[in-house]
């Protein structure tokens, strides 16, 4: 694959990112959205489709981290850049990049089931208790009662996941259909 189609299709996973990324900012309007975030698709989409594992997990990871500066900025009016539980977040959503990579064939189940891993590994890792401080007990009990409260955000993410994981999923195979640069060298060999 020449130099020319890996930077086309570089450049044009980015910018889906991106523009999805973007999506993150309705939610800040929008409060009863909270969590039906494009960032879970975004991760998933990164890990599935760039050929170069390090760009699968640096483009996602670095668009969330540079979106969460402004998004902090919006709720605080402060800067940002580490809160205390953003190393376990961060870890959520390499894991969902890690997740991406098994996705082999781009279907409506293999990315369906993608997403509910990945809201599934948010869900489990988010909402333990001592990540709050005293807000629930650091006990089983208070864990159950964790993850029970979340389950209205991690529903807004299981949804935000299959809208923004349709439109990138289905927006790039559609246009790897239409224009051969963005297909993988894998693909271009069949």
């Amino acid at each position: 694959m020449s130099l020319q189609k890996i930077n086309t299709r570089n450049t044009i996973l980015i910018l889906m990112i991106v523009a999805a990324v973007a999506m993150r900012f309705v939610s800040y309007k929008f409060p009863v959205l909270s969590n039906f975030t494009p960032v879970g698709a975004i991760a998933l989409f990164g890990g599935a489709y760039f050929t170069d594992k390090w760009k699968a997990y640096l483009v996602p990871l670095a668009a969330l981290f540079v979106s969460d500066i402004f998004i902090n900025y919006l709720y605080t009016s402060k800067w940002v850049l580490y809160y205390s539980g953003s190393i376990w977040m961060y870890l959520c959503f390499a894991l969902m990049v890690l997740v991406g990579t098994f996705i082999k064939k781009v279907n409506v189940g293999t990315v369906g089931l993608a997403s509910l891993v990945s809201v599934l590994i948010h869900w489990l890792i988010m909402d333990l208790p001592w990540l709050y401080g005293t807000l629930y007990p650091h006990t089983l009990a208070g864990y159950g009662a964790s993850l029970v409260a979340a389950i209205p955000f991690e529903m807004n993410m299981v949804y935000g996941d299959l809208l923004f994981g349709t439109l990138l999923f289905g927006g790039f195979e559609l246009a790897k259909s239409k224009y051969t640069v963005l297909q993988s060298k894998k693909q271009l060999a069949l």
